[in-house]
Order: structure tokens, then C-alpha cells, then sequence
């Protein structure tokens, strides 16, 4: 029998009878944790955690060691955004869902969210297939995960580059990164349209997007064939712990001005 694996889930989880922890409990229980035993995986969220210990510091760990995580991004919560980044920068197996209807954020609209209703019991279904497939999807090949980190140091290694072809190739990166965005946000609005936006035009967006996303995979194939993989894995680490510090460093300075 196969070994089940852990999944941790980073979510807005508000105080006990809150309404952020009610609609937390019920993605957890009705939509995030079906999809990852689908998947042999076990889900557990922050407070779910028994071992004894700083709190904080098994979170870390849980998301830099979990195989992998869910997060969701409802209501924008700074610590979920904090630990999102985190696994962004180690560039390991993630799934991002949100609440249909609300705005993903910029940082992160490059990257594919699922979007649930969790009142509406078709959606959640649907919701629940997408992260399956995605879930699928990472494992199959982790090598191909990019996250709006991985790809930021990524056009920064190219830049830094003596050769003026990678230098060349970081320019052409960034604009097929920005017209992803782009045609992602388009990709989402049709969606919430429906049946006003005939299938065909969805179909040609979708292929372009697909390319684009091949586009922007193979920078990271040059980069790692051009350094190595276990050279470029380190400087990717670096360069986003100097990152993360740097924000911390610029929110605490915001707070203690406030």
C-alpha cells in the first residue's frame, strides 16, 4: 500500500466563529481535502498541526518540506501571501485557489488559480477536478513548475549575463511573461462572461496561451543547461532569502514610519 504524503494547506483561518473560519473549514473539509486524497496525500492546515513546538517555525518547515501545498488567497491575508512566496521561491509542487469572483492579485495572476463558489455545489465539484488535474499536473514533471519568483530571477541570471544572446533572451522572456499576465486576465474575464464570448474565440485564446507558456518554460531548461542544475537551484535560492529579507526589512521600516 502506497505511503500517503502530506499536503499543507495555507489559508486565511481567522478567529474560532468567524466567518473567515467557517468558509475556511468548509474548503478544507469539502473541496481541498477530497482533492488530495484523490491524490494520496493527507491535507493539514496550521492549526491542525500537533506536535509541540513555535508554531512559526513548523509552518516554515511544513512549507519547504511538504511535497505539496495548497494555498488559498481569499481575502488577501498578509501571512498567506508571506508563506505563498516562500514555496514560490522554492519553486516546488503548489495550487492556488481563490473565491470566484474575487480579483487575483496582480503578483500572482501569471500563475494558474482555481476559482470556487464554495456555496454553489457545481462549482465546488468543478473546483475540485481542476486542483485534481493540476495536483497531476506538477507530479507528472516538477521540473516545468514556474512561479512569478522563479521567473523574476530567472530574467535576472539572463540579464547579468556576459553572453548578449541570454541578455537578448531575457527582453524577449519578459514580454511573453507580461502578455501571459495579460491574456490570463482576458482568459478570466471571458470566463465570467459565459456564453457571451463565442467557443472559438476561447479556443484560439487558449492556444495562444499555451504557447506562451512553452515560451517561458524553455527559459528555464536554457538556464539550467547553460549553469547546471545544482548551480542554478542555489542561486535561485539565494537571490529570492535576499529578496524575502529585503521585504520584510521594507515592511517593517512602513510600520514603525506608521
Amino acid at each position: 500500500m502506497a505511503e500517503t504524503k502530506t499536503c499543507f494547506v495555507i489559508a486565511p483561518i481567522g478567529d474560532p466563529e468567524s466567518d473567515t473560519r467557517k468558509r475556511s473549514d468548509q474548503i478544507l473539509k469539502y473541496l481541498i481535502t477530497p482533492a488530495a486524497s484523490e491524490c494520496g496525500y493527507d491535507a493539514i492546515r496550521a492549526d491542525q498541526i500537533s506536535e509541540p513546538g513555535m508554531i512559526t517555525s513548523q509552518v516554515i518547515q511544513r512549507i519547504v518540506d511538504d511535497p505539496l501545498v495548497i494555498a488559498d488567497l481569499t481575502g488577501r491575508n498578509p501571512n498567506v501571501f508571506y508563506e505563498l512566496a516562500i514555496r514560490h521561491a522554492l519553486r516546488k509542487p503548489l495550487v492556488q485557489i481563490i473565491k470566484k469572483g474575487e480579483p487575483i492579485p496582480f503578483d500572482v495572476a501569471g500563475t494558474r488559480t482555481v476559482q470556487v463558489d464554495h456555496h454553489d455545489l457545481e462549482s465546488v465539484e468543478a473546483a475540485k477536478k481542476e486542483i485534481v488535474k493540476q495536483i497531476k499536473a506538477v507530479e507528472k514533471d516538477t521540473s516545468e513548475i514556474d512561479t512569478p519568483i522563479s521567473v523574476a530571477l530567472d530574467l535576472q541570471m539572463l540579464r547579468q549575463s556576459e553572453n548578449p544572446e541570454q541578455r537578448s533572451l531575457a527582453d524577449l522572456v519578459a514580454a511573453i511573461s507580461d502578455l501571459r499576465t495579460g491574456i490570463q486576465a482576458i482568459e478570466i474575464r471571458i470566463h465570467d462572461m459565459g456564453s457571451l464570448v463565442p467557443l472559438a474565440s476561447v479556443e484560439h485564446l487558449n492556444r495562444i496561451y499555451a504557447t506562451l507558456e512553452e515560451l517561458r518554460n524553455s527559459n528555464s531548461r536554457i538556464l539550467r543547461s547553460v549553469l547546471g542544475e545544482e548551480e542554478y537551484n542555489r542561486e535561485k535560492l539565494r537571490k529570492a532569502l535576499v529578496g524575502l529579507n529585503l521585504k520584510k526589512e521594507r515592511d517593517a521600516k512602513g510600520k514603525s514610519s506608521g
